[in-house]
C-alpha cells in the first residue's frame, strides 16, 4: 500500500450493528468500504445502496476481491472466528466485532494464523479511544490521583428480552452479561490499569426461564442456558485489584458504572458502552469531587475510529490500538471469571498485550478525520 493509500475496506455480516460502521466509515480519512457482504443477499444490497457501497456482494466473493485488504467482521459472535480465520486464509487483514471469539483456542488460532501470515488483527470495542476514556487516561499517565490501588467496576441491569426483539442468544452459552457487556467494561479497564495476572470468579443463573416482552416474539419464554449473573476479582500484573460485576438479574441501581482508586484520589469514568460521559476526579487535597472537562476528541457514536485508526497503524507498520492480542487478553479474562467460579479457585491469565499508545489530545477534526 503506497504512502498515500485509503485502505479499502469490506463488510461482512450487515445486520444491525453494520448501520453506524458504514455511517462513520465514511467519514474517516484512511479507509474506503467498497464492498457489502452477507449471507442473505438482499441484506447487503441494502444496506450497499443506503450508505452509497459500490458492491453487494456473498462473503466468498468479497473474500476473493484484491481490493479489499481489511475485512470489517460484523457477524454474531458464534461465528467471529470461521469468519476471521477464513478471511485471514484469504491474505486479509482483519477488524471484527467485539468479542474476538467465542472460543479460547479459536481466538489463539486466530493470533497465530496472522503472525504466520504477518497480518494485523484488530477487535471492538473501540470505545475506550473516546474523549471520555482517553481523558481518563491521560489522568492515570500524569499519576493525579497516584498510583492505582484498586477499581470497582458494575454493568447492572435486568437484561434485553424487554427491548432487543430476538434476544434468546443473548441467554446461550458465549453469551450473557460477560460476554456481551463485559468487553466495554474490561477493554477500558486494562487499556487504563495493564493486563489481569489472575481472576477469581462466582457466577449463577438467578431466573431459568426469562419470558420475552418486546415485539415481536412477547409472550415467548426463554430458556437461561449460561450465567446471567457474574461478579470477578482480579489482580492485575501492577498489584492493584479490581471488582467486576455485570448482571442482567437486577431490576435498579444507584451506584457508579466504574471508580478507580489511586494512592492520592479517586476517579468516576463514564460508562465505557459510549465515547463520552461525565469524568469526575476527587483528590485527597481538595477533598471535593470536581467534573473533568474532556480533553480529547470524539465524543459522540464513534464506533469504527478503531478500524480507522488500524488503517493508520497498517500504513505506518505499527499495532494497531484496539488490537487482536487486547481483545485476546480480554476474552481469556471472561473465560476465567466462569472457568474460577466452577472450579472453586483463582485462575491464572497467561495472555497479554502491550498497553496501546494514548491518543494526542483534542484537535478540531480528530486524527482520524470524522470530526469530534
Amino acid at each position: 500500500m503506497s504512502e498515500d493509500a485509503t485502505v479499502k475496506v469490506g463488510v461482512i455480516g450487515c445486520g444491525k450493528i453494520s448501520g453506524i460502521y458504514l455511517e462513520n466509515g465514511a467519514t474517516f480519512d484512511d479507509i474506503e468500504i467498497v464492498a457489502c457482504s452477507d449471507l442473505v443477499l438482499e441484506r447487503a444490497e441494502e444496506q450497499a445502496k443506503a450508505y452509497g457501497v459500490p458492491k453487494a456482494c456473498g462473503p466468498e466473493e468479497l473474500l476473493a476481491d484484491e481490493e479489499v485488504e481489511i475485512v470489517l467482521n460484523l457477524t454474531v459472535p458464534v461465528v467471529h472466528a470461521e469468519v476471521s480465520l477464513a478471511a485471514l486464509e484469504a491474505g486479509k487483514h482483519v477488524y471484527t466485532e467485539k468479542p474476538l471469539a467465542v472460543d479460547l483456542e479459536d481466538g489463539r488460532r486466530m493470533l497465530e494464523v496472522a503472525a504466520e501470515r504477518d497480518l494485523r488483527i484488530g477487535c471492538a470495542p473501540d470505545t475506550f479511544l473516546g474523549g471520555g476514556l482517553q481523558t481518563c487516561r491521560k489522568i492515570m499517565d500524569e499519576r493525579i490521583i497516584g498510583e492505582p490501588v484498586a477499581v470497582s467496576a458494575f454493568m447492572l441491569s435486568h437484561g434485553p428480552e424487554d427491548w432487543h426483539p430476538n434476544p434468546d442468544f443473548f441467554f446461550q452459552p458465549g453469551a450473557g452479561p460477560m460476554f456481551d457487556m463485559g468487553p466495554y467494561y474490561l477493554t477500558a479497564l486494562t487499556t487504563l490499569m495493564g493486563p489481569v495476572r489472575r481472576v477469581a470468579g462466582s457466577a449463577r443463573i438467578t431466573f431459568p426461564e426469562r419470558t420475552i416482552t418486546s415485539e415481536p416474539l412477547a409472550g415467548t419464554t426463554i430458556t437461561v442456558k449460561t450465567p446471567t449473573h457474574i461478579v470477578g476479582v482480579m489482580d492485575f500484573e501492577s498489584g492493584a485489584v479490581g471488582t467486576l460485576v455485570t448482571t442482567f438479574d437486577v431490576w435498579a441501581e444507584s451506584q457508579a458504572r466504574i471508580d478507580l482508586y489511586g494512592t492520592e484520589g479517586t476517579l468516576s469514568l463514564p460508562d465505557p458502552n459510549f465515547a463520552d460521559g461525565p469524568v469526575r476526579l476527587w483528590r485527597s487535597d481538595t477533598g471535593t469531587w470536581k467534573d473533568v472537562p474532556l480533553t480529547h476528541t470524539y465524543t459522540g457514536n464513534t464506533r469504527g475510529i478503531g478500524l480507522a485508526d488500524m488503517a493508520q497503524a497498517l500504513r505506518s507498520g505499527r499495532q494497531p490500538r484496539a488490537s487482536g492480542e487486547l481483545g485476546m487478553h480480554v476474552l481469556e479474562v471472561i473465560h476465567a471469571f466462569l472457568d474460577s467460579s466452577e472450579r472453586g479457585e483463582h485462575v491464572a491469565v497467561s495472555s497479554t498485550f502491550e498497553r496501546p499508545e494514548p491518543l494526542p489530545a483534542r484537535s478540531p477534526e480528530g486524527i482520524f478525520g470524522g470530526g469530534v
